[in-house]
């Protein structure tokens, strides 16, 4: 009994000090944009950190995981993988770009050309093209507006290339990790805390296979309608723990089911996301859908999602990349990596 009760006041302690970070974060954001100087926002927070040591002495964006309650010292569970519940360092850029991986150049560098077979294709996967010089314009839903993030559903590109995403992070299938290093197959994976939880190794081994990380909040709630400090909260919170977990500083965000408002878009540029990636083909069970038209269009970007056979009437993840890859080169697309185009 007093093992289980010092156990509840360590995990209320720990989601004490990681909702406490967060709202001293939002306090910050919300001081500059009524207008203090960043001088004076600054010199607040060394007031306040002066007074409560336990979030350092760096200031309110102090990265120290432990500090801020979000590395949990709980077993990983079945799919545990080495180091998993650990902080990085991966080193790397802050775009989310790893230092090195059979995947580091070029976007689909097919290090097992035989490998097809064994993933159930007929054919090995299309090569991209060589990734642009210059970056296409970006296809925005919205135009531009100064200081929110741009929407994006496509690339505005000739290439007959796709991108595939995914999202969430539920299933963490080892064979997956396999599949996507044997095929040397780019994608941008948009990961979501709530379902990860102490899991992150295994998004971190994807990682390193050179496929780039996204932010899809915390707990995947419907944003539009929220007001901005509860986007902010979710969206920076993701951020933070994604810096924590894996060293990173992503610049791409998904809202998730696709919704956003005006205050999602506020919120995700003031975490530092750029960019908001919607999607037009989406992986389902039974094959891809469109959101317009039908087939897949140069530029495309495709969902599909980490699920398993409970979510894919009885198949398996790699059952399912297969199957979405099936589909692509049938309508005789490549598949290239999202980051080389936006």
């Amino acid at each position: 009994m007093a093992h289980s009760l010092r156990s509840q006041g360590s995990i209320r302690t720990a989601l004490g000090a990681r909702v406490g970070a967060i709202e001293l974060k939002i306090a910050f954001v919300m001081m500059i944009k009524a207008g203090l100087s960043r001088c004076l926002v600054l010199t607040a927070a060394a007031a306040v950190l002066a007074g409560c040591g336990a979030l350092g002495a760096s200031g309110p964006h102090t990265r120290t995981g432990k500090a801020a309650g979000l590395l949990s010292s709980s077993s990983a569970g079945p799919h545990t993988v080495s180091g998993a519940s650990g902080p990085p360092p991966l080193g790397g850029h802050e775009d989310g770009t790893p230092p090195s991986g059979p995947a580091a150049t070029g976007s689909a560098p097919g290090a097992f050309p035989d490998a097809y077979r064994r993933w159930g294709l007929d054919r090995p996967l299309t090569p991209p093209p060589r990734p642009p010089r210059v970056k296409p314009p970006l296809a925005a839903m919205w135009p531009p507006v100064p200081g929110l993030a741009t929407v994006i559903r496509r690339v505005a590109t000739t290439d007959r290339v796709v991108f595939l995403t995914l999202d969430d992070g539920i299933e963490k299938d080892p064979a997956f990790v396999d599949q996507a290093r044997d095929l040397g197959l780019p994608f941008t994976q948009f990961l979501e805390d709530e379902v990860i939880g102490d899991h992150y190794g295994y998004f971190r081994r994807l990682r390193e296979l050179g496929n780039r990380i996204g932010n899809h909040t915390l707990t995947h709630p419907k944003l539009a309608g929220q007001d901005y400090e509860f986007q902010l909260r979710e969206i920076c919170g993701q951020q933070d723990v994604l810096h924590y977990r894996l060293g990173l500083e992503p610049h791409l965000f998904r809202p998730p089911y696709g919704d956003y408002d005006w205050n999602t878009l506020r919120a995700a540029a003031d975490c530092g996301l750029g960019k908001v990636v919607l999607w037009r083909a989406e992986m389902e069970p039974d094959g891809l859908v469109y959101r317009s038209g039908s087939g897949l269009r140069p530029g495309d970007i495709i969902l599909a999602h980490f699920r398993g056979p409970d979510m894919l009437k009885g198949a398996t993840m790699t059952d399912m990349i297969t199957s979405l890859l099936r589909e692509v080169q049938a309508q005789g697309f490549a598949v290239a990596r999202l980051e080389d185009y936006i």
